[in-house]
């Protein structure tokens, strides 16, 4: 018999100074038996790094071409199609030929990750990935974050240019956003 998923509340304050988002809401995340905390919590970054009406959590890990985080317009159209982790280049690009109206990014776990891929994309001529933002954040920041298993939690999210404050519990914990551009 398989494990159930084990559901995560969040109930999240974001500012994101350069999107002029500033608002409050509760999310509910489910997290495959498979799936590390580390991973659960890069999602919930991407989930604030890319708010908008309509975002929502993927299937996860139980389907892997599908996206960790979505959105979608009125008419069903997907507008947003982000994944976290490690994703492969051409896969990667065959989702981004697959969707030509959303917007494509990654939140990847580390810079090094993020440099890794842009290596492999470039090795392989991949040239239409040039449209796919690329992101990482520090791993620091996801174990200090991960360090703790709570089923709910209350947190203050703050991205202001390329640097994230996230506050747990009176807890501050803070780090750039990397970012990389292929061309």
């Amino acid at each position: 018999m398989a494990l159930p998923p084990t559901l995560h509340d969040f109930d999240v304050t974001l500012a994101n100074v350069d999107a002029g988002e500033d608002r409050r809401f509760a999310v509910k995340v489910a997290r495959h038996p498979s799936e590390s905390l580390d991973r659960l919590w890069l999602r919930l970054i991407a989930y604030c790094w890319k708010w908008r009406e309509g975002i929502a959590f993927g299937p996860g890990l139980s389907e892997p071409d599908q996206p960790d985080v979505l959105a979608n317009d009125l008419t069903g159209q997907g507008t947003l199609w982000v994944r976290v982790g490690r994703p492969e280049p051409a896969r990667l690009q065959r989702e981004a030929d697959r969707h030509p109206r959303a917007h494509v990014a990654v939140l990847f776990d580390s810079p090094q990750r993020m440099e890794a891929f842009a290596a492999a994309a470039r090795q392989d001529g991949l040239a239409r990935l040039a449209r796919v933002e690329l992101a990482a954040v520090e791993p620091q920041l996801i174990a200090a974050l991960a360090g703790v298993d709570e089923r709910r939690t209350r947190l203050s999210v703050t991205i202001v240019g390329d640097h994230l404050y996230i506050d747990r519990s009176g807890q501050t914990v803070d780090a750039p956003l990397h970012r990389l551009v292929l061309d």
